[in-house]
């Protein structure tokens, strides 16, 4: 079987994320499934089946399936837009977390998510050990989200994966008010063996919702502050995000998988 690996949120090779695409005919295990993410060992690699008018998609990570994934949502539709259905301008995907749609607007794939605003919740000492650095705002939803009083806080944050997986949450996110963006952000799954995810689209789900009442703005451009780095332009739409990037193919392989 065909198998891809997308930069997502790239501009260039080597930054942004990169996830693992399989567009198959017909499903195969979960067990295979997983064994393939396992084995690729990347933060994501999404499975996607042609279903009437889209495609039914669904994600791993090496431990386990996934809820919702946007860097491999956004590597699937840059497959499928450039190998399969050549020149299509619109996606739609079935998903775990419903209806998703892909628009793709030039260079730009732009998703539509559901807008996830977490819940703020009481700070602890064991959180502020395993980050390293005091937040100054911490939510949860999904996963864990604080907020960190400068930029730089996000870029030099140096986090005890051990202790954060001792936190409550799927993941772990800080972010910061920017000066050259609107905001940055980083996104850490030690739960999952992601200890850093590079540029974590549903992380964003959190973030829109959050830095659009911060901010008083409604259309806000992201950077993710890992060591490869990634720029999103979000947009906050009633109970739904908009999240779009580009990507960039890095290689294409066959897998050697008898089933």
């Amino acid at each position: 079987m065909k198998y891809y690996v997308v930069d997502a949120f790239a501009e260039q090779l080597f930054e942004g994320n990169p996830a693992g695409v399989c567009i198959m005919n017909d499903w195969i295990s979960d067990d295979t499934m997983l064994n393939i993410a396992a084995e690729n060992n990347l933060s994501e690699t999404a499975f996607a089946v042609k279903e009437a008018e889209g495609y039914r998609l669904r994600w791993f990570t090496p431990l386990e399936e996934f809820d919702l994934c946007g860097h491999a949502t956004l590597a699937t539709a840059y497959v499928i837009a450039n190998y399969y259905e050549i020149n299509c301008d619109q996606i739609t995907f079935q998903t775990m977390s419903g209806e998703l749609v892909v628009v793709k607007k030039g260079d730009l794939y732009e998703m539509d998510f559901p807008s996830r605003m977490p819940e703020k919740c009481t700070l602890t000492e064991q959180m502020v050990e395993a980050l390293g650095v005091r937040p100054v705002e911490t939510y949860l939803g999904r996963d864990l989200m604080f907020v960190l009083e400068h930029e730089e806080d996000v870029q030099h944050a140096s986090p005890d994966f051990s202790k954060l997986k001792q936190l409550p949450g799927l993941g772990v996110s800080i972010t910061a008010k920017s000066q050259k963006y609107d905001f940055v952000s980083r996104s850490f799954f030690p739960k999952l063996n992601v200890n850093e995810d590079p540029v974590c689209g549903s992380a964003h789900c959190n973030f829109i919702p959050f830095w659009t009442n911060r901010l008083g703005k409604n259309k806000l451009v992201a950077r993710q502050r890992s060591k490869r780095g990634g720029t999103l332009y979000c947009e906050l739409v009633g109970d739904r995000v908009k999240i779009s990037g580009s990507a960039v193919l890095y290689a294409i392989s066959d897998l050697q998988i008898n089933q």
